[in-house]
């Protein structure tokens, strides 16, 4: 007879928070404390489980991906200061801006771009056979 689950209701928002923080399938194991054959049971059996996982992982892909997009590209951000000097606070608003980061730039480019970017050793064997004298003389007995 099987062990009876240890599956809670509350196990599928616990899972999209944590999926939302960039937790894997083998982290959600650990953090619930089972085997990741176990989380990909209940994935199966608990469609609002799978679905509570998979979008937390797309959101938090879609974050990153635009935080990086905006690394590569360059972006305007509003600092807000304020200070107080005793009699008055004194806001300060600056606007600055963040250059495009050549790393990022590189990054997405790798990814999204592999056939034109992607740095890749093309190995190409070439065989030069050279030779002998006496091969050629052997050669020559033959015609």
């Amino acid at each position: 007879m099987a062990r009876p689950t240890d599956y809670r209701q509350e196990y599928a928002e616990q899972a999209h928070k944590l999926c939302l923080l960039g937790f894997t399938d083998k982290q959600l194991a650990v953090f619930f404390d089972v085997n990741e054959s176990t989380i990909n049971r209940w994935k199966q059996k608990y469609p609002e489980f799978c679905k509570s996982i998979k979008s937390g992982k797309v959101i938090a892909d879609a974050q990153v991906s635009e935080s990086l997009f905006k690394r590569a590209t360059g972006i305007e951000v509003t600092e807000v200061e304020v200070r107080d000097d005793g009699k008055k606070k004194v806001k300060r608003v600056t606007k600055k801006h963040i250059p495009p980061d050549p790393t990022a730039q590189i990054f997405w480019l790798k990814n999204r771009q592999p056939e034109l970017w992607r740095e890749k050793s093309t190995v190409t064997n070439e065989v030069m056979i050279e030779t002998s004298p006496i091969s050629k003389v052997f050669e020559q007995a033959d015609d």
